[in-house]
């Protein structure tokens, strides 16, 4: 017996949004808990996502596009443009702009250059693997940062890291699961330092505290004086670290 369709299986996961002389792909997906419709804009440049209930239609979703249209166009102008690992591109590095220089005849893989005056990361290899290399290696210059931060903070609270994890989660920048282990993104080697060692901190914090109470906070602040500092940066400045790559 074939299974009845539901409402929300008639709903396609992209939508195609005509708003004046542009069309926009928005992607539509239901959620058993949403009890309205919302959309957003992720900073990190991939295409809006619109949330509905699950006895929403794919009407409802068309006119709630349409009836926010305006403000969709405003959150798109506004969202910094992204910037592809290639040839001339400038990138952040410990919080300082480097310029990708691909060096194809040179031996080595990836390394920094600062001796010209000009700050360079220069790139071997084939121009079709050098956004990889580029992705790989500040992921190793993360883990190098972040490794010897954890083991100070870890050791000052008489705790240890069970492993370190290097990933590239959408919404966070850190966690701490209940076993131990400690997950990073590896964008945060694109901010200054002071940011990338708090944040080392916080998720050693949690090692004792798990949770955000005033003790935790209080922890936190006692491993990093740079934490109010790094907070603000990570507001303000934070979501564009997402358009790289």
């Amino acid at each position: 017996m074939q299974r009845a369709r539901s409402r929300q299986d008639f709903v396609r996961d992209i939508m195609h949004v005509a708003l004046d002389d542009e069309t926009i792909d928005v992607r539509v997906r239901t959620h058993p808990r949403a009890r309205r419709f919302t959309l957003r804009v992720p900073s990190n440049g991939e295409i809006p996502v619109l949330t509905m209930p699950r006895d929403g239609s794919e009407r409802d979703a068309a006119e709630f596009l349409k009836r926010h249209g305006g403000w969709l166009r405003t959150r798109l102008a506004e969202r910094p443009q992204r910037v592809a690992f290639e040839d001339g591109a400038i990138i952040p590095v410990r919080g300082r702009p480097h310029v990708i220089e691909h060096c194809p005849n040179r031996r080595g893989t990836v390394w920094l250059d600062e001796e010209a005056g000009e700050r360079l990361l220069c790139v071997t290899g084939g121009e079709a693997h050098l956004s990889r290399r580029v992705t790989d290696w500040l992921k190793a210059e993360a883990r190098r940062d972040l490794e010897p931060a954890v083991s100070d903070y870890a050791g000052q609270i008489d705790k240890q890291a069970k492993s370190i994890r290097i990933g590239d989660p959408k919404t966070r920048w850190g966690s701490c699961s209940t076993t131990g282990r400690l997950s990073f993104s590896w964008r945060l080697i694109m901010a200054p330092p002071y940011v990338l060692r708090y944040l080392a901190a916080h998720e050693v914090a949690h090692l004792r505290e798990m949770n955000h109470s005033r003790r935790f906070w209080n922890l936190v602040r006692g491993l990093s004086a740079d934490t109010d500092r790094a907070e603000a940066w990570l507001k303000t400045h934070g979501r564009s670290l997402h358009r790289y790559g």
